[in-house]
């Protein structure tokens, strides 16, 4: 799910004082464990203050409810026997929904075991999570991982809502063939086009998946209606999966993991994966072939989304380089003059170590960058920022070079001036931000 601004670039070696905002709202995995704090320090002020009696009185109404809650879970509706019967004669047994909840809260409790931060996109993207400049570039299998990491308690929390009470249905009601298989592409699908929407954000969860779950139930769901069954849904299932929904619905809203659009497309899977698969779902389930074509016709449609998105390239790191760089040669240009006005060293030398060492640097520097392919758009400012920057610090070392070996003042002047035109550039760069964007994370 999704999914505050990260303050990291994931790889990047170098950490001058300066950062390139990591872009996706991983921020609220931190909300999380605050928000339980805040709930846990306000209940035990407020227990506090209570008096003996009310305390006693308080603690009788919580036992009275839990049992009240316990013994409706427990209780079956008759009216509701005849659909129970139905799905036990359908599928004895669901067994994806609990294989899908164990492999999330396993991969949860190792991470939350491991080293790093859940918020810190290097760890999220060591175990899985979906980054374009890594998923493009030969680790496709991130699409599917990505629908196993969280990047928090409530966001595992919420997937497990979404999951559980109406994939516990579905998968009775379809078969397990049908639902994992509309689950996978849906959860695919969702991650391409979380890709190709955000190239610089990472995205986490299953939300595209289990939207597409919701789909492929919305379709059986008419299905059903136009076949006119003499078995319906009872109203106390209706409310045990549709709650559960809207509680999953509303945290995707506040913290988008996977992004909109990602689960749109998810939905539009399930729909139209259900549209094939459900017609006949009254009398039987699914054929396995008929479940077998759909997977592979979104699985096709997936790989066509995902070949021109191939290659993408993440230039933060070598921004951060260019800043890193800058910082390095200034001060050794620095340290050299410091030596020039002691007599240590003489103009010569000055102008052969911008000859010799900076001017070569900045070169590769620049070559580095300019062979970064397929620059995402939301870093395209960036690096028309590092060109500006590029092209006036070569002229001022060039300037200052050529000044030092003819000793001239005026030339010398000229050349501070062009520098400060060239830092001037460097400014535009710490200034320019990558956009952010709901947490990709479903």
């Amino acid at each position: 799910m999704k999914s505050s601004t990260i303050r990291r670039t994931p790889g990047a070696g170098i950490r001058p004082e300066f950062h390139i905002p990591f872009g996706t709202t991983f921020e609220s995995a931190k909300r999380d464990v605050t928000t339980i704090v805040a709930l846990v320090i306000v209940a035990g002020v407020a227990y506090h203050v209570l008096t003996p009696k009310e305390r006693e009185r308080l603690g009788s109404r919580a036992r009275a409810c839990m049992l009240r809650v316990l013994d409706a879970a427990r209780r079956r509706s008759p009216a509701s026997a005849p659909f129970r019967d139905a799905l036990r004669a359908r599928t004895r047994r669901p067994l994806m929904t609990p294989a899908l909840v164990v492999v999330n809260v396993a991969v949860f409790v190792l991470m939350l075991c491991a080293p790093g931060a859940l918020d810190d996109p290097d760890t999220l993207i060591g175990w899985g999570a979906n980054f374009a400049p890594r998923t493009t570039n030969g680790e496709w299998w991130r699409l599917v991982t990505m629908m196993f990491v969280h990047s928090g308690p409530l966001h595992l929390l919420a997937t497990l809502a979404g999951l559980v009470p109406l994939c516990l249905v579905l998968e009775r009601l379809v078969g397990s063939v049908a639902f994992g298989a509309v689950f996978l592409a849906a959860g695919i699908l969702a991650g391409v086009v979380s890709l190709s929407t955000s190239a610089v954000d990472v995205s986490v969860g299953a939300s595209g998946a289990i939207f597409g779950v919701s789909g492929l139930l919305t379709a059986s769901v008419l299905w059903g209606a136009i076949a006119n069954p003499h078995v319906r849904i009872p109203v106390t299932t209706v409310n045990r999966v549709v709650a559960p929904a809207v509680a999953f619905v509303l945290y995707n809203l506040a913290n988008d993991s996977i992004g909109i659009a990602g689960e749109v497309a998810g939905f539009a899977t399930g729909f139209i994966g259900g549209l094939v698969l459900a017609r006949g779902v009254i009398q039987y389930k699914p054929p396995v072939r008929r479940s077998a074509v759909a997977t592979v016709s979104a699985l096709v449609l997936a790989l066509g989304w995902a070949v021109p998105l191939r290659g993408t390239g993440d230039v933060r790191g070598d921004i951060e380089r260019v800043v890193a760089f800058e910082a390095r040669t200034g001060g050794a240009y620095d340290a050299a003059v410091d030596r020039f006005r002691r007599g240590q060293v003489t103009a010569e030398s000055l102008a052969r170590l911008i000859d010799n060492t900076i001017l070569p640097e900045l070169q590769v520097a620049r070559a580095h960058l300019d062979g970064v392919t397929r620059v995402p758009k939301e870093q395209q400012p960036l690096v028309a920022a590092a060109a500006e920057y590029f092209a006036l610090r070569d002229k001022a070392w060039r300037m200052r070079a050529a000044a030092l070996h003819r000793g001239s003042m005026p030339a010398l002047r000229d050349a501070d001036k062009v520098q400060r035109t060239s830092l001037e550039a460097l400014e535009k760069i710490r200034s320019v931000k990558a956009p952010r964007s709901g947490l990709k994370g479903s």
